[in-house]
């Protein structure tokens, strides 16, 4: 399997990282509790993983802020190194706000200001195309 490149998370997100570190030990956990060893050498797994911890930190979609050219591509990344991940997002939440969701399910917070999703006033920013 070839190397994966990743362009370089937006320096913005770069900056934020001091600041805001353990949420991205956090992200990066979340990803590499569902890598998948056949994706490739867990070096790249855990690269794959901060990359997109740090660009998590970002002020755009996280696709623009791991610098792809769309949703699909960052879906398409996801897919190969934390599939099982993938799975978890059966309704195809944006993946920025599925992982803190996740995290936060985690820790037993309540994300959503309504029970369900599907009653949730935010649906429409959390599912489906981008703007």
């Amino acid at each position: 399997m070839r190397a994966v490149l990743l362009p370089r998370p937006a320096p913005l997100a770069l900056q934020r990282r001091g600041a805001r570190g353990d949420e991205v030990t956090d992200v990066e956990a979340l990803l590499l509790a569902h890598a998948d060893p056949d994706a490739g050498p867990a070096e790249e797994a855990a690269l794959v993983a901060e990359t997109i911890a740090v660009a998590c930190l970002g002020d755009q979609h996280l696709w623009q802020d791991v610098g792809l050219g769309s949703r699909a591509e960052l879906s398409a990344l996801m897919r190969r190194w934390f599939p099982s991940l993938v799975q978890r997002n059966a309704g195809d939440m944006k993946w920025k706000k599925f992982l803190y969701r996740e995290l936060c399910a985690r820790a037993d917070i309540l994300v959503c200001k309504s029970p369900s999703c599907a009653a949730c006033s935010d649906r429409p920013a959390c599912f489906g195309p981008e703007p």
